[in-house]
């Protein structure tokens, strides 16, 4: 004998919305922590600013310094510049995609820097760039103008 209910019988049955909601909670949080977790291996330097700059990603990169005083940084070793190539040309055999940063301080010698792109140069590097601080998005001012 079969005794039948008035209330309706229903499936089980798995929302998916909620799921997705939570994806993208996780999504978005584990974007946020790592593009937090950027470490600097540069020495601290008062960079000169740019408008048209752009953000780079810096994952497998070596950071070259120039500071005011005319003395040369690898990472953050002070280093003589008689050592940047050799130095440089061992980090180019095992590899030779590593991008290469030059930060040169604000009130640096020009030459100072010409320098140091010329080791970088030299020892088979030929995708270089040069650190600023980008002003992307700010006023340009007008010629002549005082800033």
């Amino acid at each position: 004998m079969r005794i039948v209910t008035p209330i309706p019988h229903k499936k089980a049955r798995i929302e998916i919305i909620p799921l997705i909601d939570i994806m993208f909670f996780l999504l978005a949080s584990f974007m946020m922590v790592s593009l937090s977790q950027v470490h600097m291996k540069g020495i601290k330097v008062t960079l000169p600013t740019g408008v048209s700059g752009e953000t780079q990603n810096k994952r497998e990169y070596v950071s070259l310094s120039v500071d005011k005083d005319g003395y040369f940084y690898f990472d953050k070793t002070q280093i003589a510049l008689e050592e940047v190539l050799p130095k440089l040309q061992a980090i180019y055999q095992t590899s030779p995609d590593a991008k290469i940063f030059i930060r040169g301080d604000r009130d640096a010698l020009h030459g100072n820097v010409i320098i140091l792109l010329d080791r970088v140069r030299s020892s088979g590097y030929n995708r270089i760039a040069f650190e600023i601080k980008s002003e992307a998005g700010k006023a340009i001012p007008a010629p002549g103008a005082i800033p």
